[in-house]
């Protein structure tokens, strides 16, 4: 081949490697709609920019607001999007300006979509280093809904020791950690789930465990300091006598209506504004093995159809987390 000849061929290679960005498998949803969207196919694989951080995912929780975001009620994201905010996975590569990680470390937190791939990209506040006492699959389970729990009943009701709580749908991502979470403060537990899921309830520290199919938690609840609403509407709906004067109504489903709280002499704050500091926190529990994380179901990432589907019913036991790779040796 001659010199010219050479040349130029490096060059067309040189230009068709730029032309064609690294790929990765993902699912990606091309249109606003049910499960059926989600399609498990080949994506560009991002890159990194200002104090952010490429993640080599391993594992990705999966959550309501997953769900929201792929049927377009949750901000507007722009199509294709690639749901999934909770991963955990290990550092690939550091965007310019980012020093708090190093490649190779483990790690896990939050995505603003993207994390049902092969790799996704985080800014460098919103991940930490993984808890040593999690694998990857627990780990992923944990950022989003361990996060509201925290937000919750530690930034926004400030609960503390003696006081007493009511934990709405407390077998669910963000009540199982919530149920622990208020344990930890030294507040009385009463925590309502599904027949199935009493035993759950009093492992994870529910002082009373209501079975919400057998008795209205109306019956059995009075004058608790904070109600935590996890589980819908209608609870809701319900909360508002359960509270004592001047305690509070937080809800994670739908803003509780304020004349209805001042009717009752209660308070119904929005969630206070969200603190990363949190996450460093929660793995020193983790660590300390004082919360533990509930996984119902493990999925490959090709199946987040299934686990919307599932997630879909708003009856899931603790975390869905789909496996995007094997455990790193």
């Amino acid at each position: 081949m001659k010199k010219i000849e050479f040349v130029t061929a490096l060059l067309a290679a040189a230009a068709a490697s730029y032309a064609s960005p690294a790929m990765m498998k993902a699912v990606v949803a091309h249109q606003f709609g049910g499960p059926e969207v989600l399609k498990y196919e080949d994506a560009p694989r991002p890159e990194p920019k200002e104090n952010e951080v490429l993640v080599r995912v391993i594992a990705a929780g999966v959550n309501p607001v997953d769900t929201y975001v792929r049927n377009g009620k949750f901000g507007t994201p722009t199509l294709p999007v690639i749901p999934g905010r909770d991963i955990s996975g290990i550092v690939e590569q550091l965007g310019p300006g980012a020093t708090k990680f190093k490649k190779g470390d483990a790690v896990y937190g939050n995505v603003n979509n993207g994390g049902y791939a092969e790799y996704a990209v985080a800014t460098e506040k919103n991940i930490a280093l993984k808890p040593g006492a999690l694998d990857f699959v627990q780990a992923a389970a944990v950022p989003v809904a361990a996060r509201t729990a925290w937000n919750a009943l530690v930034e926004t009701a400030h609960l503390g020791s003696g006081q007493t709580v009511l934990i709405q749908g407390g077998s669910g991502g963000v009540g199982s950690f919530a149920i622990q979470i208020a344990k930890l403060r030294g507040a009385k537990v009463y925590a309502t789930a599904s027949t199935a899921n009493q035993e759950l309830l009093r492992e994870l520290g529910a002082d009373v465990a209501i079975d919400y199919t057998k008795q209205k938690f109306e019956d059995v609840v009075k004058d608790v300091d904070v109600v935590l609403e996890a589980a819908g509407k209608d609870t809701l709906e319900r909360s508002y006598p359960v509270v004592k004067k001047g305690g509070l109504l937080i809800s994670i489903v739908g803003s509780p209506d304020a004349a209805k709280a001042q009717q009752f002499g209660i308070q119904a704050p929005p969630l206070a504004a969200a603190g990363w500091s949190s996450l460093p926190e929660l793995t020193k529990l983790f660590d300390a093995k004082k919360l533990k994380v509930v996984v119902t179901q493990t999925l490959p990432l090709s199946e987040a159809q299934k686990a919307h589907e599932q997630v879909g019913t708003h009856h899931t036991r603790g975390k869905i987390v789909l496996k995007v790779a094997d455990e790193p040796k």
